[in-house]
């Protein structure tokens, strides 16, 4: 009998090849979560079916020497059987312990610290961890649950959660820059029915619109925040500064004339009885080397004048003198 039953199932099932329930790449256009505009572009997109939802990695780009990829993951938690035949995903609440151990497993090697900061962006609050890489390089791990409150759960609808991780690391960036995606980021998909919706209900309008004594300031500072910027720049392109070489005029000296040193020798008497050298100008003062008398006397040897040469009277005077 259980041969005979083994062989109708057998003629029953056709023997096409089944692919199992494994993730699949789907196109970016299909993200059920979108960085801000400005931020990192989409690489890739994994997809995987759960038996109670969908979750999603989405591959972002790295500029990075940090290992492993950025990422922003998303999960859709709805009801059971969603996808029939493919079993359910765990539901696991945020933990201390266990969020930190998610933080050091997706950024391998840098020393991740939790913000003890309370922040909350347009789902709700959220939490994220930071580190530095040896290399220079900033990296966060953030984390957020959305769902909605307790109050809304007892009207039999609102069950729905989605929770979001997102990995960046970057060289360049720096951590507000990088904690700017967790402000900025879309969710794009839902989940069916209201039943399941994970926002809850749709908030009014600030009851302070219209009321007298409310005043509101365009300006920061002023009444409302200014939100934080959504996204950060690749990296600016060194300016390289142009060498600009001045040629140095160096100003035209005058030439001095030329001073021509004093003429050395012994002092040749003229036949009229002037100097041969020029007379000193007598209107100056005189120094102490011209007050002191002279005598014409080269190499030890006396040059008499010409008017003592050739009469034996004026020889002997000019001997007495």
């Amino acid at each position: 009998m259980a041969l005979l039953a083994g062989l109708v199932v057998g003629c029953q099932s056709s023997g096409n090849v089944r692919r199992p329930n494994v993730s699949e790449t789907v196109p970016a256009e299909r993200a059920l979560a979108l960085p801000p505009p400005g931020g990192p572009s989409i690489v890739s997109v994994v997809e995987r079916k759960r038996g109670n939802g969908t979750e999603q990695t989405i591959s972002l780009y790295t500029s990075s020497s940090v290992s492993g990829q950025n990422f922003l993951g998303v999960q859709f938690f709805g009801a059971s059987g969603a996808n029939p035949g493919i079993g359910n995903a765990s539901f696991r609440m945020v933990s201390e312990d266990g969020i930190i151990r998610e933080a050091f497993a997706a950024v391998p090697g840098v020393q991740m610290t939790r913000s003890a900061t309370y922040l909350q962006n347009s789902y709700g609050p959220f939490g994220y961890a930071s580190g530095l890489s040896g290399s220079g390089d900033t990296c966060i791990y953030g984390w957020q649950q959305i769902r909605s409150s307790r109050s809304a759960q007892t009207q039999a609808r609102n069950f729905g959660m989605i929770q979001v991780r997102l990995r960046l690391c970057d060289a360049r960036a720096t951590e507000r820059q990088l904690l700017g995606i967790m402000y900025g980021y879309t969710i794009v998909g839902m989940l069916d029915g209201e039943i399941w919706n994970p926002f809850g209900h749709p908030q009014g309008t600030d009851p302070t619109l219209g009321r007298p004594g409310n005043p509101i300031y365009p300006d920061e500072g002023g009444y409302r925040n200014t939100p934080m910027a959504f996204g950060y720049e690749p990296a600016r392109p060194e300016i390289q500064s142009r060498v600009v070489r001045v040629r140095s005029v160096q100003p035209r000296v005058e030439e001095a004339p030329v001073q021509l040193p004093p003429p050395t020798g012994p002092r040749v008497p003229l036949p009229d009885g002037s100097s041969s050298l020029p007379q000193p100008d007598m209107s100056a003062a005189p120094s102490a080397e011209q007050t002191q008398p002279r005598t014409a006397v080269a190499s030890g040897l006396t040059v008499p004048s010409p008017e003592c040469i050739g009469d034996s009277a004026m020889t002997a005077a000019c001997q007495k003198k």
